[in-house]
């Protein structure tokens, strides 16, 4: 089974950077589709960006756009998401997922229920 682990949250000034990663264990994920989430309390889980099996094709949510990067090291199994910019409506806890299938070369679902393995969460936070 794969497991998940995120890493690289805290407590951040506005206008400040951080980097999540997730780092996978278990069986190879490298012909699936990766992904961040993010949930702030008393919200819904939203998508934040996504990356197809091979890096070679991103979504990223329109309130990140331009500021976050997604990015993927299939040789560390890891998955990185670079936040810059950061504002304070940013804050919330941060989940990496691993899509549920291959569902083609530039699949990068941005649907929570596309998704089948998720880690424990990263809690970010912005102040301002």
């Amino acid at each position: 089974q794969v497991q998940l682990v995120e890493s690289g949250g805290g407590l951040v000034q506005a206008g400040g950077s951080l980097r999540l990663s997730c780092a996978a264990s278990g069986r190879t994920f490298s012909s699936l589709a990766m992904g961040w989430f993010r949930q702030a309390p008393g919200k819904e889980r939203d998508f934040v960006a996504a990356i197809n099996w091979n890096g070679g094709a991103t979504n990223y949510a329109d309130a990140v756009k331009g500021r976050f990067t997604i990015s993927r090291d299939h040789a560390k199994n890891t998955l990185y998401l670079q936040m810059n910019s950061l504002k304070p409506e940013d804050t919330a806890v941060y989940y990496c997922a691993v899509s549920t299938r291959y569902n083609g070369p530039d699949y990068a679902p941005r649907r929570v229920d596309e998704y089948a393995y998720w880690g424990q969460g990263t809690q970010v936070t912005v102040s301002s």
